[in-house]
């Protein structure tokens, strides 16, 4: 018998993937789209503006969406209102755009929830108001 380390003989498991292909492809085409804008307006503008540029160059994208999507914000049993979603891109992802000086934790947070209220698992945080665009990507679950 040699002497040294012993060796764990286990099998890894491999981590599962975080998303499939078809869904990382998807959150690419919506992060080029959102270059695109951020490449023409650089930092600076509001949200609103932002938006609506996003709205154009996912036309222009061919990107399906649907821009300030409303959702029903249940409790307990009770409808307790609506929340709106700025893009729900191809019925598979929520983006969430921003125009701060720095995302922070709460940014997150809210786009989980928007995320565990629709069921949906993957949703992108844009921040336009930073030199290079900021963007986070959040799944729920």
């Amino acid at each position: 018998m040699t002497e040294g380390r012993m060796i764990d003989q286990q099998p890894r498991e491999r981590a599962p993937r975080a998303i499939s292909a078809e869904d990382s492809a998807l959150t690419g085409r919506i992060i080029a789209s959102a270059m695109a804008v951020h490449r023409s307006l650089g930092p600076g503008f509001l949200e609103s503006i932002y938006q609506d540029a996003l709205e154009i160059q996912f036309e222009l994208d061919r990107v399906g969406h649907r821009r300030e999507h409303e959702i029903q914000v249940p409790f307990r049993g009770r409808l307790l209102g609506v929340q709106r979603l700025d893009f729900f891109v191809e019925g598979s992802v929520v983006v969430e755009l921003k125009a701060v000086s720095e995302l922070s934790r709460v940014h997150q947070a809210q786009l989980r929830s928007y995320l565990k209220a629709t069921g949906v698992r993957i949703g992108l945080l844009i921040n336009f108001n930073q030199e290079l665009l900021q963007v986070k990507r959040v799944l729920n679950g």
